[in-house]
């Protein structure tokens, strides 16, 4: 197990099973290996017409702001850490940003996220604000946040730490960790479970695909449907191995 921010990249292959899974159902199987909540509660996609991401944390600390530190003035000065970060993003990588759960001003806006598009990343998130909402819902990259505000960042927050361990949205955020994004929201998968977890999760997929299916048709929950009954999971085994078979012949 590691919390290393120099760790090994991730297999491309996980990565791309990971485009295929949805947050819902990486939330039960991080249930099921004992991590009980490691989805962003209250974060909302600002750009909806975004799919989803996946991608490592970059993180970033925001501790209150002081009157006489955090002037204008002091965006220009070489130990900006704001600009220092969003030009150290690499590509695949997510931007997260611990702003304490506050919403008095923002987090980033148009410009900073308009860099990281360019430095390739894959999302920015905060658990905070964001400004510029509606140029952010036109950015073709996915932003995440509580709310929109025109107050600038200055006015609340200092950024005091780049690659620490975070909490955003009440949550551990370590630098290197998985995060995927789809519609509904943002969960982070520790970076030592990622390529350990991701098979089951997509037969949970194709699983929960199939009784959803029986759902659908009008059958009841109740009686081993749904969570599946042994003879259920038989059920569906069959109905793969004859699908599988189709698809091969």
């Amino acid at each position: 197990m590691t919390h290393s921010s120099a760790a090994q990249p991730l297999d491309p292959d996980v990565i791309a099973k990971y485009r295929k899974i949805s947050t819902a159902t990486l939330a039960t199987r991080l249930f099921a290996v004992g991590l009980r909540q490691q989805y962003l509660v209250g974060l909302n996609p600002v750009n909806t017409s975004m799919e989803g991401f996946v991608g490592e944390a970059y993180t970033m600390r925001f501790i209150p702001a002081r009157e006489d530190i955090d002037t204008l003035e002091s965006l220009h000065g070489p130990d900006n850490l704001q600009w220092i970060g969003v030009e150290a993003l690499e590509e695949g990588q997510v931007l997260v940003i611990d702003s304490r759960d506050d919403i008095s001003a923002a987090s980033a806006g148009d410009m900073l996220v308009t860099r990281a598009l360019h430095k390739k990343a894959a999302a920015v998130i905060t658990d905070g604000a964001f400004r510029d909402g509606y140029v952010l819902a036109d950015i073709p990259i996915p932003t995440y946040g509580r709310a929109i505000t025109a107050t600038t960042r200055l006015t609340s927050f200092h950024v005091a730490d780049l690659q620490v361990p975070i909490g955003c949205a009440g949550v551990a955020v370590y630098p290197g960790d998985l995060l995927v994004g789809d519609r509904d929201g943002v969960i982070v998968i520790p970076r030592y479970l990622a390529a350990e977890i991701v098979d089951e999760c997509l037969e949970q997929e194709e699983l929960e695909a199939y009784l959803h299916t029986r759902v659908h048709n009008g059958e009841p929950l109740l009686g081993g449907l749904y969570p599946p009954s042994e003879q259920t999971k038989a059920a569906y085994a069959e109905w793969k191995l004859s699908r599988n078979g189709a698809v091969t012949a």
